[in-house]
């Protein structure tokens, strides 16, 4: 995600300089963002700074997710933490946008009437990773995330996850 979203954020935010006008800090999958949540968030003193955190669902209930993030933020003492849940994974994101992966990937035509019609609700899907990987069968996530950063469109995109994560990160700004 942190290899998507510092390349991509740029595109989205233009002006925006990672380091300066945002962060994003990686973590070894849920369960590192978790236990991390409570002990940066307290102890970051930087004054002016807000938070976004944005993860994976991977099929939980994401009511309760959402809520259990946002009352680890609370605790912190940062009650203005944006949280943000991707359903269900990241590649949901590249099924909504599949002129993007195809270019991204270089596997011809993907945004074929089929694929778009079979994808049409990206965020519906339970293994969205599987679905890219037989749509493009040389992605990696990391280098598929960089070359997707360069090509995601913030208007184009029919994941909701993704519409509403791009209209957070404009409020925020």
């Amino acid at each position: 995600m942190k290899a998507l979203l510092d390349v991509w954020l740029p595109r989205l935010m233009p002006g925006w300089i990672e380091g300066e006008h945002f962060q994003c800090v990686p973590h070894e999958g849920k369960t590192d963002l978790d236990r991390s949540i409570p002990r940066k968030l307290s102890a970051w003193r930087e004054p002016g700074v807000r938070f976004f955190i944005v993860r994976d669902n991977d099929g939980a209930d994401c009511i309760a997710v959402k809520a259990r993030l946002q009352q680890m933020c609370y605790q912190a003492g940062r009650t203005d933490t944006v949280v943000r849940l991707i359903c269900q994974e990241l590649e949901s994101w590249y099924l909504g946008d599949l002129a993007a992966l195809g270019a991204a990937l270089r596997e011809g035509n993907i945004a074929t009437p089929a694929h778009r019609k079979r994808y049409a609700n990206p965020d519906d899907w339970r293994k969205p990773s599987i679905e890219v990987k037989k749509l493009a069968p040389s992605f990696q996530k990391g280098s598929g995330a960089r070359a997707m950063a360069v090509h995601l469109s913030d208007s184009e995109n029919l994941s909701r996850s993704f519409q509403v994560f791009v209209s957070a990160v404009r409020a925020l700004a």
